[in-house]
């Protein structure tokens, strides 16, 4: 208790005397990038009647990291991930962006999973690249399958299985930490295993994606989405692994009617906004979480907490946030820009961090707008009432960081959807959306 008074008391005293000075000694900093930054939103049109056909539409994306090769050789890979949109369509993207030497992929499939590592009777679908069944990704670079017929429909977990006949690069592109259950064939199986309606052949659970990026579906109505860039929190670390709890799915939740979009999560456990430690910086991994990514309209950055538990200070951190914001608009899209949450966790609570932080979401908070198309404050969402240093018991997943189903609920909530683009094409449906095919293929 002793301990903790002292510590409590330390904050308080540091940002009594010195916090009002460090916030202005920021504004006046920053003055320069007030007038350098984007004053006006660069966002392309929204879609028009005769725009809103079918189109491809991002239904799923990860952003992956290097990662060491698990021991995938002569495995199948069982990824399943959820869908956020419908369509009758589908095409994956798979990656060797890490890779120093090419990755073979020889068979790949989709279908519709069910129990485990099962897929349901009927709905497994050959995937081909180029029109061949397999395909040799060059280093550094990701690959787009063909389009199959498959309905896909959003919220229905899907499973793409890919066989790789021969030892990846030693570093694979993967997102370790997904908080869902897919599976790699095990040891001594027969080899190829893409079309097994039966999940015996997967033996090896893995909480983490491998190869596969991304899936779009071919919708019967355009749909804009929204990526969300972040860290461990977008990641949605504290949540419970196969329970969708993380705060992307609960804004695809909350997305209905003509707001309804995809929601892309495109965050990275222990990712940082001015330097790439751990993952490509945001900036770094602009075009392929946002620029290549079909339908992506919308993009919520919340990240920075890394970066105070690494002595980045809060001029940093917010010039890194206006260049980025500068470049997403730059491409035609709209950015949202979030407060930093609160944190009691080792460096990223320290008294120090505590006054940056607060330094950078009055900025977010007061000029934030000049440089976004919107400002959310997810701090004061989950904040502590009695102590805004902290996270509220009950958003607190126990690490004084990451935030409990609850807490990711509650940044859910600070999110006004009617400042997000939404899909019009959606609002009013009309006569082809009884067109829409929603049973399995057969």
């Amino acid at each position: 208790m002793g301990t903790l008074l002292g510590r409590m008391s330390g904050r308080s005293l540091v940002a009594g005397l010195v916090g009002a000075v460090a916030v202005l000694g920021l504004a006046v900093a920053l003055l320069p990038l007030g007038s350098g930054g984007a004053s006006a939103s660069a966002s392309a049109s929204l879609p028009g009647p005769s725009e809103c056909g079918p189109a491809w539409v991002a239904a799923w994306r990860t952003s992956p990291e290097a990662v060491p090769d698990p021991g995938l050789a002569g495995r199948t890979l069982r990824m399943l991930v959820r869908p956020q949109a419908t369509g009758s369509e589908l095409r994956i993207r798979v990656s060797n962006r890490f890779g120093a030497t090419p990755l073979r992929i020889d068979s790949a499939s989709a279908g519709t999973a069910g129990a485990g590592a099962a897929l349901v009777p009927g709905s497994v679908r050959p995937l081909t690249f180029g029109g061949a069944a397999g395909v040799e990704v060059p280093p550094g670079a990701e690959l787009e399958s063909d389009s199959a017929p498959f309905v896909a429909e959003r919220g229905r977990s899907v499973a793409i299985s890919l066989h790789l006949p021969d030892a990846p690069p030693a570093q694979v592109s993967g997102h370790p930490v997904a908080l869902q259950t897919s599976y790699v064939s095990g040891p001594g199986d027969a080899g190829d295993v893409v079309d097994a309606v039966s999940g015996a052949a997967y033996t090896r659970p893995v909480g983490s994606w491998f190869v596969l990026t991304g899936i779009d579906v071919r919708a019967p109505r355009a749909e804009n989405a929204v990526v969300l860039v972040g860290d461990s929190i977008t990641d949605g670390v504290g949540s419970d692994p196969d329970r969708d709890d993380r705060w992307s799915d609960a804004l695809a939740a909350r997305l209905t009617g003509g707001d309804t979009m995809p929601v892309l999560n495109a965050g990275i456990s222990s990712n940082q906004l001015v330097s790439g430690v751990v993952g490509p910086a945001p900036v770094a991994r602009l075009a392929d979480d946002v620029a290549d990514v079909p339908g992506a309209r919308d993009v919520v950055l919340h990240i920075g907490t890394n970066d105070l538990a690494a002595g980045v200070d809060a001029g940093r951190i917010v010039s890194a946030m206006v260049d980025y914001a500068d470049q997403v608009r730059a491409g035609g899209r709209r950015i949202f820009l979030t407060t930093i949450t609160p944190s009691t966790a080792g460096d990223h609570g320290s008294a120090w961090a505590d006054l940056q932080r607060d330094a950078v979401n009055t900025w977010i908070r007061t000029d934030g707008p000049a440089h976004a198309d919107g400002v959310f404050d997810f701090a004061a969402a989950v904040a502590d009432p009695g102590d805004p240093h902290r996270l509220a018991p009950a958003y607190d997943a126990g690490d004084g960081l990451h935030l409990s189903a609850a807490g990711y609920r509650a940044l859910a909530g600070a999110v006004d959807p009617s400042r997000l683009s939404g899909s019009p094409c959606l609002a009013d449906p009309g006569p082809d959306s009884a067109k829409v095919v929603v049973s399995a293929p057969r």
